[in-house]
């Protein structure tokens, strides 16, 4: 039983934001999460690009077995689907295997090659957004790992947020941390990384959309370079 179903029958998911936002911000990755597996209990899951597996490794001490929902474009690289793998072998988790609902080569035959270089947002809206909206479905919240310095997008995020678009709650524990600090988890940790990252890409979407960096540069220049486009869209 969950504290949804004790503790506080009469309030909605948007009070318990705003209580949980005000509560926990500033506080440590682990109590957030342990704050969210007390909460909705089984109505909640991880999402996951597969860069790293730094979230999963933190929130599977708390809820070993927790879903991961994975979204599989059809345009990853191969390394992204490897560590998605070796993800599911390696830590007490549930991976979810996500899908669009058109294969790549359907949604060629129906708006043309090459949709990501010619609307990219579209592209971005029929295989990641749309299709984790579907999967998102079942739950009252999920873990996502986004970070207020990677984008200026993200800056103003809370530890606890009403995703409106989605009508659920999402819930954000790695928020506050610097890459310094992700680094030295990771490390200290022995986490599973994608090896892409060794190549010269700290930050890995799909292969047509991501570019390697030159040392120095924006972290996330290499993602849509030259499109003017700075998110997918599922944080949005």
């Amino acid at each position: 039983m969950t504290l949804l179903e004790t503790d506080r029958p009469t309030l909605d998911l948007e009070d318990i934001v705003e209580s949980a936002a005000t509560a926990l911000e500033g506080a440590p990755s682990l109590e957030v999460i342990r704050w969210a597996a007390a909460t909705f209990g089984d109505r909640i899951c991880l999402t996951s690009s597969m860069s790293d597996a730094a979230l999963i490794h933190l929130v599977s001490k708390v809820k070993p077995g927790i879903d991961v929902l994975f979204v599989d474009t059809g345009y990853h690289f191969a390394e992204t689907i490897g560590t998605r793998d070796a993800v599911e072998a390696v830590y007490p988790v549930n991976v979810i295997n996500v899908t669009p609902s058109r294969t790549v080569q359907e949604q060629e035959s129906a708006l043309g090659p090459r949709l990501f270089g010619r609307n990219p947002d579209l592209c971005c809206h029929l295989r990641k957004v749309e299709p984790l909206g579907r999967a998102l479905e079942g739950y009252m919240a999920w873990f996502s790992g986004i970070r207020r310095d990677e984008t200026a997008s993200r800056r103003d995020r809370r530890v606890v947020e009403w995703d409106r678009k989605r009508g659920m709650v999402k819930v954000n524990p790695i928020l506050d941390w610097t890459q310094e600090q992700m680094d030295g988890y990771i490390e200290d940790n022995g986490v599973l990384v994608n090896p892409l990252h060794y190549d010269g890409y700290p930050s890995i979407g799909c292969a047509p959309c991501t570019a390697p960096v030159a040392p120095g540069e924006d972290p996330r220049s290499g993602r849509w370079a030259g499109m003017g486009k700075t998110e997918c869209g599922i944080h949005l």
